[in-house]
């Protein structure tokens, strides 16, 4: 089975710095006081960091069981912070169109 923490990580700490982007951009533009975009994108930045920690401790873990549960966790925070910033989108286009 091919491993998918280093492509986790390098994902969620990307994902993680674009979170947190959207969210000063809101905080800039006072957006955020008329929108729940920036809780979504700060629950997006929280499953993204606790993501990028477990895809950490998968890669350094010397134990095979671990691994695959620390990976699969890192596997499953990263889909719900991937659902988050669609969320996130979604609210965005609406609010704007």
């Amino acid at each position: 089975m091919e491993k998918k923490s280093p492509h986790i990580l390098n994902a969620s700490s990307n994902l993680l710095g674009f979170s947190l982007v959207i969210i000063t951009s809101l905080k800039i533009s006072k957006i955020s006081q008329t929108t729940h975009l920036d809780e979504f994108a700060g629950i997006a930045c929280l499953f993204f960091a606790f993501s990028c920690f477990f895809s950490f401790l998968s890669i350094r873990t010397a134990r095979e069981i671990r691994n695959i549960q620390f990976e699969k966790i890192a596997d499953y925070l990263f889909l719900i912070a991937l659902l988050c910033i669609v969320l996130s989108v979604l609210i965005l286009i609406v609010k704007i169109m």
